[in-house]
């Protein structure tokens, strides 16, 4: 099985591996690392934070909080004042980080790969994650429900298979998502669950491993297992490509669909057989903006591009060393 990846808001990361190496996250604005612990991850059923401020030398002596279940832990969402722990089919909702208590418990549809977001913003507590319909998602504003209550779910028919990989943009406005396909991306307003735009990453069936937002929102990258990672532009759609066909003029149905697509308007390869997780970097100009790669292999990408599509690589380095689980 190859390993899930996932870059969480604020440019805050944390990695999933399903052997064991568990998932490590930094809290925005706290001294606090998480991680999935311990080693064996596939079967954890436990949360760790430690205090990274806290003096001592033993780990143990900066640990904080700890939250178990009976059940493996699949993945986890922060912001300043929540904690979400996602299991295979049910989503926990806690206070953070001060005394920590359950404010909501949601059950969900089957979700292997513990798909879930949650926005980061002060304004917008929303949380999305996959709903009991397949290819659906389901919204929860967590700032206007009630602890204990239930009320109508609010849910998105965005796909006609399994929901595989899902992103909030930081206002917590908008909601990207791909089915297991993983030819199309599709972008829904959270308010009024219209599709503003539909993004083409290829023809080819994938997994995608990661969607992301820039900060503001203007671009939007994805990465799969076909070793490219996709640059799309959001704020103004007429930079991305087009099909030559889109110029032919009135086609069929099937092939109408093809032809007005968006392409992505910028791209670079990153291995293949790594799976890998993307961000955007912060801007260095106002026409160049970068977006950042990092593979399980230990590899770091940086690209530039510009408006009109052009991409070079800026930086590249190499901070892990492969070696045995049992060197962990």
């Amino acid at each position: 099985m190859k390993p899930t990846l996932g870059v969480n808001k604020r440019l805050s990361k944390w990695v999933e591996v399903p052997w064991g190496v568990g998932v490590g996250l930094v809290s925005p604005g706290l001294p606090l690392t998480l991680n999935l612990g311990p080693d064996n991850a596939p079967t954890c059923p436990a949360v760790l934070i430690w205090d990274d401020a806290r003096e001592g030398k033993d780990s143990k002596d900066k640990l904080v909080l700890e939250f178990t279940f009976t059940k493996p832990v699949l993945a986890v969402r922060m912001r300043h004042d929540k904690i979400v722990i996602v299991l295979r089919n049910r989503i926990y909702v806690y206070s953070f980080p001060d005394n920590p208590r359950k404010l909501f418990e949601f059950d969900t549809r089957d979700n292997p790969k513990g798909l879930c977001d949650l926005c980061p913003s002060l304004e917008k507590q929303l949380l999305v994650f996959p709903g009991h319909k397949c290819g659906s998602l389901q919204l929860v504003d967590l700032a206007s429900t009630k602890p204990g209550t239930s009320s109508a779910p609010f849910t998105i028919n965005a796909h006609q298979s399994d929901v595989a990989c899902v992103s909030l943009n930081q206002p917590g406005t908008v909601v990207a998502s791909a089915s297991q396909k993983g030819t199309l991306i599709r972008l829904f307003d959270t308010q009024s669950k219209e599709k503003l735009v539909e993004l083409r990453r290829g023809t080819d069936p994938a997994t995608l491993y990661c969607i992301n937002f820039s900060h503001d929102s203007s671009f939007l990258c994805a990465s799969s297992d076909k070793g490219t990672v996709h640059i799309f532009a959001l704020k103004d759609t007429r930079l991305n490509r087009r099909s030559a066909l889109a110029r032919v003029g009135k086609v069929g149905p099937m092939i109408g669909q093809y032809v007005d697509s968006q392409w992505s308007l910028a791209s670079f390869t990153v291995p293949a057989e790594s799976a890998c997780i993307c961000a955007f970097g912060r801007n260095t100009s106002k026409n160049v903006n970068s977006v950042i790669a990092i593979c399980v292999d230990g590899t770091f990408h940086k690209y530039v591009f510009t408006p009109d599509g052009n991409c070079n690589r800026e930086a590249f380095d190499v901070y892990l060393d492969i070696c045995d689980d049992d060197d962990f």
